[in-house]
């Protein structure tokens, strides 16, 4: 899942950049009001942590932002305040949840993980589709009960079809949302035909009650 960090702090920035990677998500990052608002208006993220007391900005002008563009991010919104009416108009404003500095990184994953589960898997932390069973938390795959090995990038694009069934998704949008804004200095989607021809071959050589279907020139569909 990819994820946008707005924090002016570095040091607490980077602590958090390293412990998400390791979590497996994708995680990109800005320090400012400025970057953030470039951010948001050019890519899509599953969830942004937004802290409020920016130096250039206020955070909350970021959710307001968000609810302009009518984006469908999921915001945690992570402050020193701990005011009763900065959390009120907050959540108001769209934020999913609200985090206090400061906090364990261990809570915030956690935090994380439910405003996922609650808007893209409506509580749950796995899947079932036919003969297959895709578990967010652990990151595996499995068809009829056994277990399918992926690489992290598989697994991503696994996790994405999946939550976007039968829907046709472009090749420029599975780029960014699982390479991030690091697509913009490729020249070719190569890189994701040679990702996708491999789960493919998984899940045809495993029996899935599923298909990747490729729409010429498009982009891709999971059909089921």
């Amino acid at each position: 899942m990819k994820i946008l960090i707005i924090e002016d702090e570095a040091d607490l920035r980077e602590n958090i950049i390293q412990f998400l990677r390791k979590e497996q998500y994708l995680v990109e990052s800005a320090s400012d009001f400025h970057a953030a608002k470039e951010k948001i208006s050019l890519y899509d993220y599953d969830c942004i942590l937004l802290d409020v007391g920016l130096p250039d900005g206020n955070g909350l002008d970021i959710l307001r932002m968000l609810k302009l563009l009518e984006k469908q991010e999921n915001v945690i919104v992570i402050s020193a305040k701990d005011s009763l009416d900065d959390k009120l108009v907050g959540l108001d404003l769209g934020a999913d949840d609200y985090l206090t500095k400061p906090f364990h990184l261990a809570e915030l994953n956690a935090r994380i993980k439910a405003v996922l589960r609650r808007k893209a898997l409506d509580g749950r932390n796995m899947v079932r589709i036919n003969n297959m069973e895709l578990n967010f938390d652990d990151r595996t795959l499995q068809i009829n009960g056994n277990d399918i090995r992926l690489n992290r990038k598989e697994f991503d694009i696994m996790a994405f079809f999946v939550v976007n069934k039968n829907r046709l998704i472009h090749k420029s949008a599975l780029a960014e949302h699982v390479w991030g804004d690091h697509i913009d200095n490729a020249d070719n989607f190569d890189f994701i035909y040679s990702q996708i021809k491999n789960l493919r071959k998984k899940l045809k050589d495993c029996g899935a009650d599923l298909e990747i279907q490729a729409i010429y020139g498009v982009g891709y569909k999971l059909t089921v």
